[in-house]
């Protein structure tokens, strides 16, 4: 089972930016596609990016986050970051990733983002 851990969740005011990290042990960590997703309280989980395996990886992002935020990957440390810039408050919300592989896929246990004033 590999395990999934997030960090650099926080507060930060409106326009400010984050950066998270997932940090994966296990060797398929670099072959497989990861994906960031985030639930706001009392709403279903959105997935906001992913990336693909592979030198590079291609990237895909929800509108709601298109041009604001970053997907990356670092295989040689088993980590992939979302880079979030001009956060707005209805970014806040608890993000988690998710390596997604061929027998099913896991969890981090999430970090809380909180965009506010």
């Amino acid at each position: 089972q590999v395990q999934l851990v997030e960090s650099g969740g926080g507060l930060v005011q409106p326009g400010g930016s984050l950066r998270l990290s997932c940090a994966a042990s296990g060797s398929i960590f670099s072959i497989n596609p990861v994906q960031w997703y985030r639930q706001a309280p009392g709403k279903q989980r959105e997935l906001v990016a992913t990336i693909t395996s592979g030198s590079g990886g291609r990237t895909i992002y929800a509108d709601s986050v298109k041009g604001r935020f970053a997907i990356s990957r670092d295989n040689a440390k088993n980590t992939v970051y979302l880079q979030m810039n001009s956060l707005k408050p209805e970014d806040t919300a608890v993000y988690y990733c998710r390596l997604v592989y061929t027998t099913g896929s896991s969890w981090g246990q999430g970090t809380q983002v909180t965009v506010s004033s």
